[in-house]
């Protein structure tokens, strides 16, 4: 992989996430799936390691982890107490 298409892969990693969020925020769960499942495609190119990126290239990539953690965290924030009632 080049840098430019790591930071495509995290760039679009990143969109779908915030699509996640927004999913999850609405209650679409059918939506959350879907894009769930097109994320973890999206991730696939990175099984085998991604090559060290150097300056900006290096400053975006970890801008846009910091993007996926938050947007993780914002499903994580609705699903996890919706999870608890189904096991409660």
């Amino acid at each position: 992989m080049t840098s430019t298409e790591v930071l495509s892969m995290y760039e679009n990693i990143a969109g779908l996430t915030g699509k996640m969020a927004v999913a999850a925020q609405m209650g679409d769960w059918n939506g959350l799936d879907r894009l769930e499942n097109q994320c973890a495609a999206a991730a696939v190119p990175a099984i085998g390691g991604v090559p060290k990126l150097e300056g900006s290239a290096r400053q975006r990539k970890i801008d846009l982890l910091r993007q996926i953690l938050a947007n993780d965290r914002a499903v994580r924030d609705v699903t996890e107490p919706w999870m608890g009632q189904l096991n409660g």
